[in-house]
């Protein structure tokens, strides 16, 4: 079978690829498991190439994902999976409207109407946000079951996803899928246009011995969880049992809550030798108007009741950053 990743220049779509490339097979359309015998990255630069692709055919292409006819042409075959992670982030798209909706929405469009055209009923697993909730009436708890009012663009974009991903699958154009993310953490290189890029950059920046300026009040609060815990969970909701989903296809994938004062004092403890750069605190209004609209702790019960994985906290996932990003 043939899997698509959109988006699959990025970070967590190319550490995804090379999970896909070690498991060798997933549940194809027809139930049963197949074999993978091409990876499509596709993104709006080309991917890296992947060094160990175990036999499996590894395609990079550059394009957009708003171009419906690329995007047609993609998906090419009636044995596929598609992971949908191709978007423009929060910060990215309260500064760009038009580009918000062209990518998030007309490319999310694009993607179900390509798999709406194959026979059979393909896995479509789109990537979602713990940002489709917000409003004056947010609890303080936030979870599967909570109606979402999303105070950013990006987050509407991702609660029509959502909506979009339960009709399609309701009127049998395919199996489809929603993973609700929390902030991913620890993402490696150069920060990105995401409000939550800092939740990394508090991480990432001291361990390489940069100085960081923390753009919220330490005090400030987020649901994280590690990549390497995104990835399992991507696989595992592709591979859950629909039946087991429902009609309400967007599941929160599991997380936990930290604050900003918690990040500093974990890579301050686990920084071992290393000299670690400098954390000041300088609030930005722009970050700080956005990170107010998100919720103040989440719960993940179907997450838990179906086995998604998380890891243990942040000496976790800064311990294996380390391991997989920091040279020693």
């Amino acid at each position: 079978m043939k899997v698509l990743i959109t988006g699959g220049a990025g970070f967590i779509g190319f550490r995804l690829a090379q999970k896909l490339i070690g498991r060798g097979r997933l549940t194809g359309p027809s139930g049963r498991e197949q074999a993978i015998d091409e990876i499509v990255l596709f993104d709006v630069v080309e991917a890296a190439e992947i060094e160990h692709s175990n036999g499996i055919k590894i395609t990079r292409i550059a394009g957009d994902i708003s171009d419906r006819a690329a995007v047609m042409a993609l998906v090419d075959r009636d044995d596929m999976s598609i992971f949908h992670l191709a978007s423009v982030v929060s910060g990215g798209g309260e500064k760009d409207f038009d580009l918000a909706i062209r990518v998030n929405l007309d490319g999310a469009m694009n993607v179900f109407e390509a798999a709406r055209a194959r026979a059979g009923l393909q896995r479509v697993i789109m990537t979602s946000s713990i940002a489709v909730f917000g409003g004056p009436h947010m609890p303080g708890v936030v979870g599967d079951t909570v109606k979402q009012g999303p105070q950013t663009t990006y987050g509407v974009t991702k609660a029509i996803g959502e909506l979009l991903i339960n009709d399609y699958t309701r009127k049998g154009f395919f199996d489809g899928r929603c993973a609700r993310l929390p902030t991913v953490i620890i993402r490696p290189g150069k920060p990105n246009a995401a409000a939550s890029s800092f939740v990394s950059g508090v991480f990432r920046e001291p361990l390489n011995g940069v100085d960081f300026k923390l753009p919220v009040p330490v005090d400030t609060v987020m649901q994280v969880v590690g990549y390497r815990a995104i990835v399992d969970g991507l696989v595992h909701l592709h591979e859950t049992d629909g039946a087991a989903l429902g009609t309400d296809r967007a599941i929160m994938l599991r997380g936990y809550t930290v604050s900003a004062q918690d990040m500093i004092d974990a890579v301050q403890r686990l920084a071992g030798q290393r000299t670690l750069g400098k954390i000041t605190v300088e609030p930005d209004p722009f970050i700080v108007d956005i990170c107010k609209t998100w919720p103040l702790d989440a719960s993940y019960e179907r997450a838990e009741a179906l086995g998604f994985p998380c890891d243990s906290g942040l000496d976790e996932v800064i311990g294996y950053f380390i391991d997989d990003y920091v040279e020693s």
